[in-house]
């Protein structure tokens, strides 16, 4: 008898599918020329696949629930119900929903098309679908990776205007299931928001519905495999001041090594992001890193240029202490030769056998400053010309072109060198004001304390400005 009543109730669910379809026009919407048909939305999350930084874009696995009411499709009471699925659903009318922000999808078929449709006795539908859909994100990098994100997921009707069709969540926030049950690596979902408004484009007004999740990018990845590295490379490029300063190459290799490493880090950071003008929050970091690491290799270099500098004009000092030692002794004995074979010191000094040799000894021209005095150099060249003999002195002062000062060929040339000399002497004060380096170990000294300095007061003002994050409006 059971087996009777099943095989009649089975018969008679057919008969009435076949009865619902018989005179159903499936290109007519429900409630043709009368009211817009409500459609209501439901979404229930199945998982975030991926949020990619590079194309923009975000994957999201859900299930779409559309909720409707054809009152060609009643056949009993509430309570009854018929689910179908498979090829009978594509003869029934299905609202045309698509989403706007999608840039590509496809419907999950395994084992079958995971679509099914269930029709009550009075005429309400509800047609479920499971899909996978990559939807675009616009992000805006510029605190990555202390950023948090908006990503929406928008629906819409693709040709029925509000006019036709009114689309709505279906029990507004609490239309969003499962959202507590997703989780991503990089993200955390801390918070949701349902919308609804009106579109007005070309082809008519249209209702869109956006579900829109802020996403809150965890900085643990970020920490271990960036920051963290990075102050310690910092960190390590300062060993440099405690090494002896004498020790070139391992002050130099040290140095290197430490900016390469910055640049490696530098360039994987970069090959994760899209190629996007502006500046980072982790743009900003590893370039200071960067800087400190290149000011650590340039100090050095300034150790070492003052180093040598200095050990090299005190040898040239000892020369030519030594060679001026060695001139006045010479002349000395020069002198005393000449007063032995002149018969006085007037007649030796006259038969000097070196040319210009009295302009040494008996007029000293010193320039305080690097601007050239004119009366000095006409003053020099006059003793010049008095010492010589009668016969070259017309020969001299008959060609003034080859020893007169180039100051007096012309005013613009006066002028230009006069500029010259006043730009001179001011660069002399500035650098007499500047103290100078007496032992090159102060700069490593000093170095050793105004590079941690400066590199906390860094970190204590970038990490306060990037974790205080302005509030996204919900």
């Amino acid at each position: 008898s059971s087996q009777r009543m099943s095989a009649s109730r089975l018969k008679n669910a057919s008969i009435a599918i076949e009865d619902l379809l018989k005179e159903y026009d499936i290109r007519l919407r429900p409630s043709f020329g009368n009211e817009p048909l409500l459609l209501d939305i439901e979404i229930r999350l199945a998982s975030f696949d991926s949020i990619s930084e590079v194309n923009m874009d975000y994957t999201l696995t859900l299930y779409l629930n559309q909720y409707w009411r054809d009152d060609r499709l009643v056949f009993g009471s509430k309570s009854e119900e018929i689910t179908l699925t498979g090829e009978i659903i594509d003869k029934f009318w299905l609202p045309d929903t698509f989403f706007p922000n999608d840039k590509s999808a496809y419907l999950h078929d395994v084992t079958e098309k995971n679509k099914m449709i269930r029709l009550n006795g009075n005429g309400e539908i509800l047609y479920g679908m499971r899909f996978t859909s990559t939807l675009a994100c616009m992000m805006d990098l510029r605190r990555y990776p202390l950023d948090r994100q908006n990503c929406t997921v928008e629906v819409e009707s693709y040709g029925y205007t509000q006019a036709d069709v009114i689309m709505r969540w279906k029990n507004g926030r609490e239309s969003i299931l499962d959202l507590d049950k997703v989780q991503l690596p990089q993200f955390t979902v801390t918070g949701y928001d349902t919308v609804s408004y009106g579109l007005y484009l070309a082809t008519g007004v249209y209702q869109r519905l956006s579900l829109s999740f802020i996403l809150q990018r965890n900085i643990g990845y970020f920490l271990f495999q960036t920051y963290l590295p990075s102050m310690l490379i910092v960190i390590l490029s300062w060993v440099s001041f405690w090494i002896n300063h004498e020790a070139t190459s391992a002050r130099v290799a040290l140095g290197i090594t430490t900016v390469l490493t910055m640049t490696t880090i530098s360039t994987g950071v970069r090959s994760s992001l899209p190629r996007i003008s502006y500046v980072k929050a982790i743009d900003i970091y590893l370039v200071m890193c960067f800087v400190f690491v290149f000011a650590a290799l340039l100090e050095y270099a300034a150790v070492n240029y003052l180093y040598w500098g200095t050990r090299a004009k005190r040898r040239k000092r000892k020369k030519e202490e030594n060679n001026t030692e060695r001139e006045s002794h010479a002349d000395y004995k020069l002198v005393e030769e000449g007063a032995g074979a002149g018969g006085g010191g007037g007649s030796g000094d006259r038969a000097s056998p070196i040319f210009g040799l009295r302009s040494h000894t008996t007029f000293n021209c010193r320039a305080t400053t690097t601007s050239i005095d004119e009366n000095c150099l006409t003053r020099r060249t006059k003793l010049v010309i008095d010492s010589q003999t009668p016969r070259m002195r017309p020969i001299l002062r008959g060609n003034p072109g080859l020893y007169s000062s180039p100051l007096n060929r012309n005013p613009r040339q006066k002028r230009v060198n006069r500029l010259l000399n006043h730009l001179r002497t001011r660069v002399i004060n500035i650098r007499q004001h500047i103290p100078h380096v007496q032992d090159v170990n102060d700069i490593d000294k000093w170095s050793r304390l105004c590079f941690p300095i400066l590199f906390i007061l860094f970190n204590a003002v970038y990490w306060p400005y990037y974790m205080a994050r302005p509030q996204t409006s919900s």
